[in-house]
């Protein structure tokens, strides 16, 4: 029987020009990121399920990879619960991860501590264009910072990172979860209901108003807690951030003056940075983000060539709690690291330089000329003149060459180096 030689479902075989465009853009976001001070760390990729199957991750918990337990025979009791089968768990995120190495590393640790990670997870998600089950995550967190100079110098990074790699024309969508609790509250809604609540108010901008409020009178929410609910969401949208303290007083009473005053702190700040360099950026009284573990403020990055945000994240000051037994103020920010290449695809690509040579050309010009250009930092790739030299030019292009030499056995003095783009 022929062995199936395809990735598994859901992942994909990379080729060196697409490796090319994704060793870029991952470039370009670290030195952004040290900039700014975030220090790299590593977590594994197995962790406990305990921890993975804790109740803050969202609707990202129903697609976790088991790893089943060593030593098993090879049948089990027919009666055995799959609790018995499993101890580990493939990571889905890296922030529950994060929670754990903050746990038992903060002793050692600057305070506050700026975490920066990259690395693959994995979800059983159905697999389309921009959803994997293998992919990569982005992540830059704060740890230890209680005020939102977290969410700000989050934001300034995340979109600072974004414009490095040439991702223009993104928006920043911020809100606050305790807004999203002071809206429950003050239309009557149980505690034990609002994840309920924020669940369907996540799919607003798939189905519609009339799909929330269906899913919401089949939740049992009469239909005047309904208006209440969307009238105030309405009446937030759209409106000038200048006022945005004044409109959140006058549309949610219960809300606390310290959740206005964070959230106006955060709108100050921002429209300081706009003042600098480009940045578009509102309040957005619709967005939810799923995971269960937030806060605070919560924002998203959307791009109009994304059917989805392309960086997300938020405050979660409970989560480290659960590892270190008392809680530590946390803010992170995620790149959807697969959607930005997908958006970039064609587009960013480190330089590389091919030295194309004859077969009557010294070894030892080919060898210099090569160290020759790779003085100033770039890749550059001894390759054989072969065939037509146009096809030949060709598959350079194909293969992520962005430039060549052409050393003949006459060549001498400067060597001329040429664009694929341009021939």
């Amino acid at each position: 029987m022929k062995m199936d030689n395809s990735p598994a479902r859901g992942t994909r075989d990379l080729l060196p020009a697409t490796v090319a465009v994704r060793d870029h853009v991952l470039a370009q976001i670290t030195e952004v990121y040290h900039r700014f001070g975030y220090q790299r760390i590593e977590t594994p990729a197995l962790e406990n399920i305990e921890r993975l199957t804790g109740g803050q991750g969202g609707e990202n918990e129903k697609l976790i990879y088991r790893v089943l337990r060593r030593g098993l025979d090879e049948t089990v009791a027919a009666d055995t619960t799959l609790n018995e089968l499993v101890d580990l768990g493939l990571r889905y995120d890296l922030t529950v991860p994060l929670t754990r190495f903050y746990g038992n590393n903060q002793a050692s640790l600057p305070q506050p501590f700026r975490s920066f990670q990259v690395g693959p997870v994995w979800r059983a998600e159905r697999p389309q264009k921009g959803r994997y089950r293998q992919f990569y995550q982005c992540d830059i967190d704060m740890l230890g910072e209680e005020s939102v100079l977290a969410e700000v110098e989050l934001i300034e990074a995340t979109t600072e990172a974004l414009a490095a790699v040439g991702l223009d024309g993104t928006t920043v969508r911020v809100s606050d979860r305790r807004f999203l609790s002071a809206l429950a509250e003050g239309i009557g809604l149980p505690e034990a209901e609002w994840t309920g609540l924020f669940i369907t108010l996540d799919k607003l901008d798939k189905v519609g108003w009339d799909g929330v409020r269906a899913e919401l009178a089949g939740r049992g929410l009469e239909a005047e807690r309904i208006d209440q609910l969307q009238a105030s969401i309405t009446g937030l949208q759209g409106i000038d951030p200048a006022k945005l303290a004044d409109q959140l007083t006058a549309s949610v009473p219960g809300l606390s003056d310290e959740v206005v005053a964070d959230l106006s702190a955060t709108a100050d700040a921002l429209r300081s940075l706009a003042e600098t360099r480009p940045l578009t950026w509102e309040f957005d009284p619709t967005l939810v983000r799923g995971m269960g573990y937030y806060t605070g403020q919560i924002f998203e990055i959307v791009h109009p060539g994304s059917s989805g945000s392309v960086a997300g994240g938020g405050r979660y000051d409970r989560l480290i709690g659960r590892s270190l037994g008392r809680d530590v103020p946390a803010c992170g920010f995620s790149i959807g690291f697969e959607r930005i290449v997908d958006l970039l695809e064609g587009q960013a690509r480190g330089e590389s330089v091919a030295v194309l040579y004859e077969a009557d050309v010294p070894l030892a010009r080919v060898t210099g000329a090569a160290r020759e250009l790779r003085a100033d930092g770039r890749s550059v790739s001894p390759i054989r003149r072969r065939g037509k030299f146009g096809a030949q030019l060709g598959r350079l292009e194909e293969w992520g060459f962005t430039s060549f030499v052409h050393l003949k056995s006459d060549t001498a003095g400067e060597i001329e180096e040429r664009k694929l783009g341009d021939r």
